[in-house]
């Protein structure tokens, strides 16, 4: 089984450490596969203003530079630990209350796609890159974080859209989300050295980025365990 984890954030969002370091956290603690995800703010309110205002979020003007510096930390981790590294982002669409918020990871990305598109758009847009799509913490936190409901309380809309939901982010369980049969997975949610010792996905699968994709898809071959020193 590879340990996984699909929702990492660096200094080029909110996380507080540095990629390259990131890539070393990971690789020397045994793992096989990660996503290195930041944020996409959207900017059309006083929030995502704010997080542009404070290089809080990717933009479209170093979105280049973002993806290349994680293709070089993703072909040193695979000589270095034969870990693979995945490019990916999350949108963030936040906003003063969690019934209008959500988040989105877009795992194996290509190209920038902004945060202010309607939801139809990105997952529009994310399909035609290849890329997969997890709805992000859908259901209530148990932390001081913001809660983002949208998705899951708009679920018949748009479960036909999303590839896997959160079932577990960091410390809490979303069993909503088994209930529902949904597919799943689960991530730490990383932004400081303490979120490595959180849950994470095991896929039943090889190593490459389409057969990551196709196991979580298909959600055969998914468990999910609770990381720990």
């Amino acid at each position: 089984m590879l340990l996984c984890d699909f929702h990492i954030h660096t200094k080029y969002s909110d996380g507080s450490v540095a990629l390259d370091t990131v890539i070393d956290l990971y690789g020397q603690a045994g793992f096989d596969v990660i996503a290195i995800t930041d944020h996409v703010v959207n900017g059309d309110n006083s929030l995502g203003k704010f997080a542009r205002r404070f290089n809080l979020s990717v933009r479209a003007d170093n979105f280049d530079r973002y993806k290349e510096h994680i293709d070089r930390a993703a072909a040193r981790a695979w000589d270095k630990y034969e870990m693979l590294v995945i490019p990916g982002v999350e949108i963030s669409k936040n906003y003063l209350t969690a019934e209008k918020s959500a988040h989105i990871l877009l795992l194996d990305i290509k190209e920038f796609i902004p945060a202010c598109m309607s939801y139809e758009h990105i997952f529009l847009e994310a399909k035609q890159q290849g890329a997969l799509t997890v709805a992000c913490h859908p259901h209530h936190m148990s932390d001081l974080s913001r809660d983002t409901l949208f998705l899951w309380n708009n679920r018949d809309k748009y479960a036909r859209y999303i590839d896997a939901w959160e079932v577990a982010n960091r410390d809490d369980v979303f069993n909503v989300v088994s209930l529902k049969k949904y597919p799943y997975i689960a991530n730490s949610d990383f932004h400081k050295v303490r979120h490595l010792y959180s849950w994470k996905t095991l896929l039943n699968c090889d190593k490459n980025s389409a057969s990551i994709k196709q196991c979580i898809r298909h959600n055969k071959g998914v468990a999910i365990t609770l990381f720990r020193q």
